[in-house]
């Protein structure tokens, strides 16, 4: 790697990945905490489909309280300032929201699909408890999947314009296994739930013939925020073991990977935006949040008022003590 593409690439970083993880901190911490309590109603109300968006909800919260880890790593110009652990604690948190949130948003897409085109045939899967079985499977699976990230020590260290930088999971080239589990990755965590969300829209659009935004838009949402990022990874993974050519790739892959953690806030907000269910429990509990805070307010007033009730109470029970105790003066002397 010579001086000019080092200074480029890590330029690209520094000004790249802070600007768009600070936007995504800002934004999915109050959103996706919001879309929890939200979504917890919904399981409440015994709706299967909530567990499924409590889940997506959740993944994408644990992976944004990392994003200031990302955001201190390229700022440094691709050094990681912490310990080996929190890189591969980090790094697993990452590829876990990636590959959760594609699996629970095949779970909506399927959970749409058997309500709408087979309501009573399969009505018996469509259960909380279904729901419940489905969703631990999704994060044992997924947690043994990416296991072996929190196991192997995935800090790496690259001498750049006479600088060492520690590399916290971006080896350049990628290894032979990193390339084999990448290949894996995207044939069962990127293409097999696309291929059946856009099979379960195709049956859903026929049977029902009318707009189903919903699930339109995280078809769409999933494609736009994953589709690049994977295509990338998979020229990386098919060139890079065996010629070791990288540079050209470097920063596609990195604007890329800055792109999918815009799926931290399109999915709860698409969900609130397009579902009429959504927007209600989103009015509700702003509702229930305002007349907490009225009450709030209300009861230093309250209080006041009471006191001043009470003091003018005694007021005139003292002067109309007082007027009986003169009368009756009054009355002795004459």
């Amino acid at each position: 790697m010579n001086s000019t593409e080092c200074m480029d690439d890590y330029n690209l970083d520094k000004n790249l990945f802070p600007f768009v993880y600070i936007i995504v901190i800002v934004v999915s911490i109050p959103v996706n905490c919001s879309f929890l309590c939200v979504s917890y109603i919904q399981v409440r109300k015994k709706n299967e489909l909530a567990i499924y968006l409590f889940s997506l909800s959740l993944a994408d919260l644990l992976y944004t309280l990392t994003l200031p880890l990302w955001i201190d790593y390229t700022w440094h110009e691709d050094t990681w300032q912490f310990s080996a652990l929190l890189c591969r604690i980090s790094a697993f948190l990452m590829y876990m929201n990636f590959y959760t949130s594609a699996a629970f948003l095949t779970c909506i897409s399927v959970d749409r699909y058997l309500a709408l085109v087979h309501p009573l045939k399969f009505q018996h899967l469509r259960t909380r408890r279904s729901a419940l079985l489905v969703s631990i499977f999704v994060w044992v699976l997924e947690t043994s999947l990416n296991g072996m990230i929190l196991v192997k020590d995935e800090t790496f260290h690259k001498v750049c314009n006479s600088t060492d930088h520690v590399l916290c999971y971006d080896k350049y080239p990628l290894e032979k296994w990193q390339a084999i589990l990448n290949i894996f990755r995207i044939c069962s965590g990127y293409m097999i739930p696309l291929a059946i969300m856009l099979f379960c829209y195709q049956k859903i659009y026929q049977a029902v013939r009318h707009n189903q935004k919903l699930l339109l838009s995280i078809t769409i949402t999933f494609f736009f925020c994953f589709t690049p990022y994977h295509a990338v990874l998979l020229i990386r993974s098919i060139n890079e073991p065996d010629n070791g050519n990288f540079i050209h790739m470097f920063k596609p892959y990195r604007i890329t990977q800055a792109l999918t953690s815009f799926n931290c806030i399109a999915d709860p907000i698409l969900y609130c935006f397009v579902s009429e269910t959504g927007r209600t429990d989103i009015l509700n509990m702003l509702k229930r949040c305002f007349c907490v805070r009225q009450s709030e307010l209300q009861q230093p007033t309250d209080a006041t008022m009471t006191s001043i009730m009470k003091k003018n109470t005694t007021a005139v029970t003292l002067n109309g003590s007082r007027d009986r105790l003169n009368l009756r003066m009054r009355q002795v002397k004459k």
